[in-house]
Parts: C-alpha cells; sequence; structure tokens
C-alpha cells in the first residue's frame, strides 16, 4: 500500500472522529464555560482515534503528560493496527469562542505517516502565511509588514490598498495594524481562531491575501498542514518567554531555538487535514440540531491529490 493511500484509507474515520468532538462541544455553546467545552471534545476526539486502525502518537495535543490527562504530546492512540501515524490536534480551537457562542470554533486535526509534522511545543510562535498562486519566497518572516504587504500585492498585480491582511486581536499586533494602515491596506482583525485565520488567505475561509502575527505554535503547524494541502506558503519562528519553554522545546527534540521554519518543515510530508465546525464559521457551518439529529459540516483536506471536501453529515443522537 502506498503512503498516500495509508492516508487516505484513515479520512472517513478521521472526519468521524471530528465530528463526535463538534457535537461533544456543541452541548456547551454559550454557557461561558470553555474548559468544560474543551474537556468535552476531548474525550469525544480521543474515543474517535482511538477506534481508528493505526499506530497513532500525539506530537501536538493538548499539553505534556504532566499537564493533560489524555491527548497529551507522547500518547499512543489507535488500535495497534495500520501504519504509524503522526497526530497534531486541537479538539476545540477556539474554546472562548464556543463559550461565548461566537463564530469559528473548529475541532481540528492533521494526520501524516510518522515524522511528517514539526514536533512544536506549546510556546507561541511568529506566522506568516500566503495562500497558492505566489512566486516563492513572496513573504518573509524577518522583512517589515509593509515590505510583505508591498511584494504580495506586486506579485498579484495590485496595488496595497487591494490588500487585507488577517491579526488575531492582541495589543502586540498594534505594529501590524499600524504597517498596514501606513501602506493603505485593510485589515481583518478576528478575537481567536487563528487555524481558520492562517488559512484565509487559501481562499476558503474569509476573503484575505496574508495572515501575520504571533500564535500558538501547536495551531501554526496545523494550519501549515492545511496549507501544504491547498497550497500556499508559509514562514515561522518559535517565540520563548522563558526558560521553562525552552526546556519544554528542547523535550521534544527542537535545538535551533531562533530557526526561521517554511511550510516544507512545518509540514514535510503528504497529510490530512479536518477541521469540524462547532460554531458557524469562515470556513464551514457549525453543528445544528434537529430533534433527534446533529447535522455536521467537516473540510476534509489531502495533500496527496490536493483535494478539498466538505462533509455533510446527519447523526443520530445517541
Amino acid at each position: 500500500m502506498s503512503e498516500a493511500s495509508a492516508l487516505s484509507n484513515l479520512a472517513l474515520d478521521a472526519v468521524k472522529a471530528a465530528e463526535a468532538a463538534a457535537i461533544a462541544a456543541y452541548h456547551w455553546i454559550g454557557k461561558g464555560e470553555k474548559e468544560s467545552a474543551d474537556q468535552a471534545a476531548v474525550d469525544a476526539l480521543r474515543t474517535g482515534l482511538n477506534a481508528m486502525s493505526m499506530k497513532g502518537r500525539i506530537v501536538i495535543g493538548e499539553g505534556e503528560r504532566d499537564e493533560a490527562p489524555m491527548l497529551f504530546i507522547g500518547e499512543e492512540v489507535g488500535n495497534g493496527e495500520g501504519p504509524e501515524i503522526d497526530i497534531a490536534l486541537d479538539p476545540l480551537e477556539g474554546t472562548s469562542l464556543t463559550a461565548k457562542n461566537m463564530p469559528n470554533a473548529l475541532a481540528v486535526l492533521s494526520l501524516s505517516l510518522r515524522g511528517g509534522l514539526l514536533h512544536a511545543p506549546d510556546t507561541y510562535m511568529d506566522k506568516i502565511a500566503v495562500g497558492p498562486g505566489l512566486p516563492p519566497g513572496v513573504i518573509d518572516l524577518d522583512a517589515k509588514p509593509e515590505d510583505n504587504i508591498r511584494n504580495v500585492a506586486k506579485a498579484k498585480g495590485v496595488t496595497p490598498a487591494d490588500i487585507t491582511v488577517c491579526i488575531l486581536e492582541r495589543e502586540r499586533h498594534q505594529y501590524i495594524v499600524d504597517a498596514v494602515k501606513a501602506v493603505g491596506g485593510r485589515v481583518r482583525m478576528i478575537p481567536d481562531g487563528d487555524v481558520a485565520g492562517a488559512m484565509g488567505a487559501s481562499g476558503l475561509g474569509a476573503p484575505v491575501d496574508m495572515y501575520i502575527g504571533q500564535g500558538g505554535a501547536p495551531e501554526g503547524v496545523l494550519a501549515a498542514s492545511a496549507l501544504r494541502a491547498i497550497g500556499g506558503q508559509m514562514q515561522a519562528r518559535l517565540v520563548f518567554r522563558n526558560e521553562d519553554e525552552r526546556a519544554r522545546a528542547a523535550r521534544v527534540g527542537v535545538t535551533d531555538f531562533d530557526r526561521k521554519y517554511d511550510l516544507s518543515e512545518l509540514s514535510s510530508s503528504d497529510c490530512l487535514f479536518v477541521a469540524a465546525g462547532v460554531t458557524d464559521g469562515d470556513l464551514v457551518r457549525g453543528v445544528r440540531r434537529r430533534g433527534d439529529v446533529f447535522v455536521t459540516e467537516t473540510l476534509l483536506l489531502n495533500s496527496a491529490d490536493h483535494s478539498v471536501r466538505r462533509v455533510q453529515s446527519e447523526l443520530v443522537a445517541s
């Protein structure tokens, strides 16, 4: 069996696992209890993963063993039969979004064959991303935001005023907002959910041209796997606030703390990317309930053939 076939054979089960996590989180939408929503999604996703025919290993998860009781980094999942798979996941991307009944909460996971995803620690990461169809090297994490905007505009044959940049709404990003305004561009601010934000540049989500900013490193790898599947460019660098975070990075194999990663290093081999909607969002619709039936929508991306599928399921409540 080819590597691509080994992954593709897991696609439907991966979708089912994400659907289960989304439905579990649905019960906590608007309840103001983000920890309960997250735990419900974790429990459901873990059950789904353990039912899959694979020798799975969590490389990006809920934390290290001493911090999370399940879906922790290094945990083995699956039934122990089949291909060796590395898994990056966020059972509930947007816990606050769910608690507040806001858009773009997702249940997200990415699967690759062993060694295909960067083992990123649970720290921050500086990121910049654009979608497909642009010349290589059009963005540079070390360049000024203004220069990246001008370069992308030139590559697209438009002016900087036509470029929209997605930015996570944080005080630390004010310099990026100022840079966008300085060249006459547009800003799209998001309160949370930077996986969906980074994917916006791909053309699947909200219409943006670029994502710039600092967010979670695990979310960066998840976004990179999605961009690998559909095309695009991304650069990233880990950010450490203290020695404890550096030690955490060292434990997952990071040796160059200043390394600038490109897309091929963040997601280095064929992968599946799965995102099930919890609340309505730019990528997919959220969970809906009709009587005893849950209706879900899930985005399934496969880098092997660059396919994009939207799976709508109707599942009877158990």
